[in-house]
C-alpha cells in the first residue's frame, strides 16, 4: 500500500525508535510507554494497515505479515528513519523481527511475538479465526450484546490482561467495531496462525519479553523464539500478560531502552572519526 496512507503519530528527540501495535489493536496501546522515552528517543507509533487509522489493502491485495513488513519497510523509507529502533507487540513484533533480519533495523524489542508457536497453539488461532468469521456475519447489535455478556468479558480479561482481577482489567473488552465478513481482523487471524517466523541470522541488538501470564501465545513459545533467534536477550515479565504496554507500561519502556542503548553504544563505536 501506499506508505503515506499510513496513520501515525511523532513525539520526542534522539534516534528513532518506531513502535508496532498487534492485532486488532492501534497505535494509542502505545501511549503510556512513548511518553516515558521521549526524552532520549524520536517516537513514532504507527497504524498498521487495517487497525487504528490506517485502511486495509483491498480485498484482492496481499494482506499478511511479509506484506505489512514492506508497508512498514517503506513507512520508514518515506520519512527517512535509516535503521530505526523497533519495538512491536504480537504481530507487531513479528514484522520489527522480520525486518531486523532483513537488515533495516538498529534494535529490536519484542513482546510476545507471533510466529513461534507450536502446533497446539496454531490450532488454537485457527479456532479462532473460524469464531471470528462466525461472529462477523451477526447484526452488529446482537456482537455488541454478546461482548457485553459476563462470560464474553471474562475471557477477554483472561485472554488479554495479566491480571484478570486488576481495576485496570475491567474495562477489558473484546473489540466487535469493524468485525465484518472481509474485515481486517477476520482476514489477519489465519495469516497469522501460518506465520512461522524463520531462523536466519538477525545482526542487531534483540530483546524478546514474554509476559509469564499470557495466555494468547503461551511463554512457552519463548523456547522457540531463542532456538530462532540464539543471540536474543530473553526476557520473562512477571504478572504481564499479552498486551504488556497495559499491564505494565513502566518494565516495558525499562527493556526497550535498554536494548537502544546497547544498540547505540554499539553505533558509537563505530561511528568515523
Amino acid at each position: 500500500m501506499d506508505p503515506a496512507r499510513i496513520a501515525y503519530e511523532r513525539h520526542g528527540r534522539g534516534r528513532p525508535l518506531v513502535l508496532l501495535h498487534g492485532l486488532g489493536d492501534r497505535r494509542q496501546s502505545w501511549t503510556d510507554v512513548m511518553h516515558r522515552l521521549v526524552d532520549a528517543y524520536d517516537v513514532i507509533s504507527v497504524d498498521l494497515p487495517g487497525f487504528g487509522s490506517t485502511p486495509a489493502p483491498m480485498l484482492d491485495e496481499p494482506y499478511d505479515v511479509y506484506s505489512m513488513t514492506e508497508d512498514v519497510r517503506g513507512f520508514c523509507e518515506l520519512h527517512g528513519l535509516e535503521r530505526p529502533h523497533l519495538a512491536g507487540n504480537s504481530l507487531g513484533g513479528s514484522i520489527a523481527l522480520e525486518l531486523a533480519a532483513g537488515g533495516a533495523a538498529g534494535s529490536v524489542t519484542v513482546f510476545s511475538p507471533a510466529g513461534f508457536s507450536d502446533r497446539a497453539a496454531r490450532l488454537g488461532m485457527r479456532t479462532v479465526g473460524h469464531l471470528a468469521n462466525a461472529a462477523a456475519r451477526l447484526p452488529t447489535h446482537l456482537k455488541e450484546q454478546l461482548a457485553e455478556t459476563p462470560p464474553a468479558r471474562a475471557a477477554a480479561r483472561v485472554a488479554l490482561r495479566g491480571d484478570p482481577s486488576s481495576p485496570g482489567a475491567k474495562a477489558t473488552r473484546f473489540g466487535v467495531q469493524g468485525l465484518e465478513p472481509g474485515a481486517p481482523y477476520v482476514r489477519m487471524v489465519p495469516r497469522i496462525a501460518e506465520y512461522t517466523f524463520v531462523q536466519r541470522p538477525v545482526e542487531c541488538p534483540v530483546t524478546i519479553v514474554w509476559g509469564d501470564r499470557d495466555r494468547t501465545l503461551l511463554p512457552s513459545s519463548a523456547v522457540h523464539a531463542y532456538a530462532r533467534v540464539p543471540n536474543a536477550r530473553m526476557v520473562s515479565l512477571l504478572g504481564s500478560g499479552h498486551i504488556p504496554m497495559a499491564d505494565d507500561p513502566v518494565a516495558v519502556a525499562e527493556h526497550i531502552r535498554w536494548t537502544c542503548r546497547s544498540a547505540d553504544r554499539g553505533h558509537a563505536r563505530r561511528r568515523p572519526r
